[in-house]
């Protein structure tokens, strides 16, 4: 955000700066949605798609009692999360573990968000802007309950079935570590017993030479 010279100033690139949050966030959510396997995650994902639209709908509201058109301005730090977002999408990963990582990306919009509106509901306080503050602490309250609901659905399934593929990948490493050496203990121990055979059949032929000297020596 850009250095203002007044606090009112900095609420309203502040509130540009989240209304273009939400925006991003609209055109990205139905595509992480689709990509999750959990029928409760994908249900948490659809009901906040409609809250987000709704908050939309309330920043200008917000916008109209203070006296200013509705506007954005790209938010950077949202654009960042939904790349990173992104990038987890296109991991080759369980099912349970895609869900996992999508979880984790949509906690960090939404406490980037918590943030947003926790500020913009201090500074409307303090300026007066009762009505607009009254709105942006609904949309708060609903940030912080999604947030709620993700870590819930994390913490209730999701995080154990990932954890225990990823302990399960661990112990099949652990067991072709195990047979590794042991595959290369048996090709030596083959060399060992050809070379013991061979210094035998020298030791033996050398006895027989040796015997068959004397022989003909009589």
């Amino acid at each position: 955000m850009a250095t203002q010279g007044t606090l009112h100033d900095a609420f309203i690139e502040e509130l540009r700066d989240t209304y273009d949050a939400e925006k991003q966030l609209i055109k990205a959510m139905p595509r992480i949605a689709k990509a999750v396997s959990s029928p409760d995650l994908r249900a948490a994902f659809e009901q906040h798609l409609a809250e987000t639209r709704e908050q939309v709908a309330r920043l200008e509201r917000v916008f109209e009692s203070i006296g200013e058109k509705a506007r954005g301005k790209h938010c950077d730090g949202m654009a960042g999360i939904l790349e990173e977002a992104k990038s987890a999408l296109e991991e080759d990963a369980e099912d349970a573990t895609m869900d996992a990582l999508i979880i984790a990306s949509a906690q960090r919009a939404e406490h980037y968000e918590m943030a947003a509106y926790g500020t913009l509901v201090s500074w409307a306080q303090a300026m007066g802007h009762n009505d607009a503050a009254q709105l942006l602490q609904e949309t708060l309250d609903e940030e912080k309950a999604t947030d709620e609901k993700l870590t819930t659905l994390a913490e209730g399934g999701i995080n154990q079935q990932a954890a225990d593929l990823a302990h399960g990948n661990m112990d099949e490493q652990d067991e072709q570590q195990e047979e590794a050496p042991a595959a290369r203990r048996q090709p030596a121990r083959k060399t060992a017993a050809k070379g013991a055979a061979k210094g035998a059949a020298k030791r033996t032929a050398k006895r027989t030479a040796t015997r068959q000297s004397g022989a003909r020596k009589r």
